[in-house]
């Protein structure tokens, strides 16, 4: 085996193979001459990918692996990690992009010779993409020397998909393997601050398109708000991780149109912002920051003098006030600044009189409550501040804007990132900034109840300077008239009369004589149904079924997911989307509840989810209902469960169905859907009676229903 050869792991073998982590643990006990591990652990070893895919191969088990999967195990298993395998492969995709017929001369000679050779070509697109100073520092001979059958693979998996997106599916891979080391900021949150920024930017729309001229992210993480804005003509980036600022600079320098010295400026830079602030002097036309919360080491001891904080000095225990004016320096006048900020900021006492200074001089003119899965901590409903550099000669602004784009459809819903309707988040925030935003503004702004007001700022300015916007707005319209009420309850009593209906017979004992089973892995072998796994990846408006919707039992509700690796999954490219056809027959992948779901014409067209596994059965062997009772059996579930410390995951392949012949299938695939009819109809009992309740609770206090 050569000396540089890629290492994988059990996990990684797993995923070649297409089975579970235990199949693996089984084949090295079972199997003498299954690979030695050649490095890692005793509790996790790693053995070589060359010896793996050849044992694998000679037994039968080696599964059909897309490009980018055995690209990525060439990344997690590089000797020197993955982070130097990442930043390797994304210097090379810039080579790729920028200088294609370089790259083919380079890669036309031996692994030795091409390794020498890199060197000068990565330092000549480094030097021209970043300039000095630079982030990205040029590998080595002797550094490159492993990572050549790496960078190989890359520039194959590039001309498939991209650079951009071959890079972006990498990075992605690495965020989802090591989702603590990273702060992540959703592409939807992303893309909704780079928005917020925008209505300032008259220059930027004069210059044509999205986008501001010159941009700076202070707190820059993986890069995911500078890569939201569209057609910078300068773009600024500081990062405390040296490891995270020079992946940070190879995505933004991949994401940027253009190559070299034809795209935006771009500078990145590594060090402690607020005591090091890499770009001194600097302004610019905005300003995107999601800093790191709660810290109380940001240098409170050493900046107590710094010019910075011209809105007053803040406390220790206010690090979030301290990035809001170091953004806010490095704003130029009229420049606009958007920062993901803890909902504490609004409200501590610490910081009331910086709030109240941003206040009185016009900087602060947003504060939009966002829904809880918004962004880590997940648990959180966090705040976006808009604030905007006062001019010598502009007049403080009288209002500030609050917005609370909480969902109220899903109060009491299970929260989580992949709930959100970043959408309709998006048309609420917006809709409420647009008409505020207007420069020289004399009419006043519609008030929302519930949603959005302009609060003029005399109110605020009283001993606590709360700025939480549900404390500022007026509530919403209950809807509980007693007209709408009545048509509840009519809702219901017709549910309740089809429930009664559709109630099962009673049960009668059956035969308990035991029957043959099979697998449903065993069925996909041999044709009788195809499994396939979501993505949740969408095709053009298509709506995505959610494991949500699956749980709950609605329609598909979710939105197709963007292909970057901003968010808490990036794994972009996707892949083509699974799009359902009728009789198709959906799992979830986490355990820990026996739901099946049947497909129907009304929910065909729409795109598989994550967390989703798809049997698709032939007709002329199995019948869908049939398929779906069986898998839903509680025994079933478990014997396909495995469980770790915090979840359950369940093994489709591994659920066990009955042999019988078809037309008794039909028999108890009619039984099964039945109840399945039944069921649905228990669950929207449960809901409009859940709606008439509140609703008269609602209507009783506000006085639109008289009791009696």
């Amino acid at each position: 085996m050569p000396d540089n050869s890629t290492e994988v792991t059990a996990a990684g073998i797993a995923r070649l193979a297409g089975v579970g982590r235990a199949a693996v643990s089984n084949w090295r006990r079972r199997h003498a001459d299954f690979p030695k591990p050649v490095g890692g652990t005793e509790a996790s070893p790693s053995f070589a990918l060359p010896e793996v895919e050849e044992w694998l191969r000679d037994q039968g088990k080696l599964a059909e692996v897309p490009l980018r999967e055995r690209v990525w195990q060439q990344v997690a298993g590089h000797p020197d990690g993955a982070v130097t395998a990442l930043v390797h492969a994304g210097c090379a995709l810039l080579v790729v992009r920028d200088r294609p017929t370089a790259w083919l001369e380079i890669t036309a000679v031996s692994d030795a010779r091409m390794a020498g050779v890199l060197p000068a070509a990565l330092d000549h697109v480094l030097t021209a993409r970043f300039g000095a100073g630079r982030a990205v520092p040029t590998p080595t001979e002797a550094a490159l020397l492993p990572s050549v059958p790496l960078l190989r693979a890359v520039a194959e998996l590039a001309a498939e998909a991209g650079a951009r997106k071959a890079f972006d599916f990498l990075f992605g891979r690495q965020l989802d393997a090591n989702p603590r080391q990273y702060t992540l900021t959703p592409p939807g949150l992303a893309e909704l601050m780079a928005d917020l920024a925008e209505p300032a930017r008259e220059s930027a729309r004069q210059n044509g398109g999205r986008g501001s001229r010159t941009v700076l992210d202070p707190a820059a993480g993986t890069g995911a708000l500078l890569c939201a804005v569209g057609r910078p003509t300068a773009v600024y980036a500081q990062e405390a991780d040296p490891d995270l600022a020079a992946l940070t600079a190879l995505r933004l320098a991949l994401h940027s149109e253009g190559g070299g010295a034809d795209g935006p400026a771009l500078a990145v830079r590594t060090g402690d912002t607020l005591r090091a602030d890499a770009f001194p002097g600097l302004t610019v036309d905005a300003v995107l920051c999601h800093p790191p919360f709660n810290e109380r080491n940001w240098g409170h001891d050493d900046l107590a003098y710094d010019p910075r904080w011209e809105y007053g000095f803040p406390a220790r225990t206010e690090s979030e006030l301290a990035w809001v004016q170091h953004a806010l320096a490095h704003l130029r006048e009229g420049g606009t600044a958007v920062v993901l900020m803890p909902p504490a900021a609004a409200s501590r006492r610490s910081g009331r009189r910086i709030r109240a200074d941003l206040l009185r001089r016009g900087a602060l003119r947003a504060v939009v409550a966002l829904p809880a899965g918004a962004a880590p901590p997940y648990g959180i409903p966090l705040h976006i501040w808009v604030l905007r550099k006062p001019g010598t000669e502009q007049h403080p602004a009288p209002e500030l804007l609050v917005v609370d784009a909480a969902e109220p459809e899903a109060a009491g819903a299970p929260s989580g990132r992949d709930r959100l309707d970043w959408a309709a988040v998006r048309a609420a925030v917006l809709d409420a900034w647009a008409p505020f935003d207007v420069p020289g503004r004399r009419e006043p702004v519609e008030e929302r109840p519930g949603t959005s007001r302009a609060v003029p700022v005399i109110e605020l300015l009283d001993d606590d300077v709360d700025l939480a916007p549900a404390r500022h707005l007026p509530p919403p319209a209950s809807g509980a008239t007693a007209a709408e009420l009545v048509r509840v309850r009519e809702r219901l009593e017709e549910t309740l009369k089809l429930t009664a209906r559709r109630t099962p017979s009673p049960a009668a004992p059956g035969d308990q004589a035991r029957r043959p089973f099979t697998t449903v892995g065993e069925l996909a072998r041999a044709g009788a149904l195809r499994l396939r796994t979501g993505t949740g990846s969408g095709s053009g408006t298509a709506p995505v079924l959610t494991e949500h919707d699956v749980l709950s039992g609605t329609g598909p509700s979710g939105s197709p997911s963007a292909p970057s690796a901003a968010g808490s999954s990036a794994s972009a490219p996707e892949g083509e989307p699974v799009l359902l056809e009728p009789g198709d027959v959906i799992v979830p992948v986490t355990g820990g509840a026996s739901v099946v779901r049947v497909v129907d014409d009304a929910t065909a067209g729409a795109a598989l989810g994550r967390n989703l596994q798809l049997l698709r059965p032939d007709p002329a062997a199995l019948d869908a209902w049939f398929l779906a009772g069986f898998l839903r059996g509680t025994a079933n579930n478990r014997q396909a469960s495995s469980y770790a410390s915090t979840a359950t995951r369940l093994d489709a392949r591994r659920l066990q169905v009955p042999r019988m012949p078809l037309a008794e299938q039909r028999t108890y695939g009619e039984q099964f859907s039945a109840l399945a009819a039944f069921e649905d109809a228990l669950r929207t009992a449960g809901r409009l009676g859940g709606q008439l309740v509140q609703g008269m609770y609602d209507g009783l206090t506000d006085g639109s229903v008289a009791p009696g």
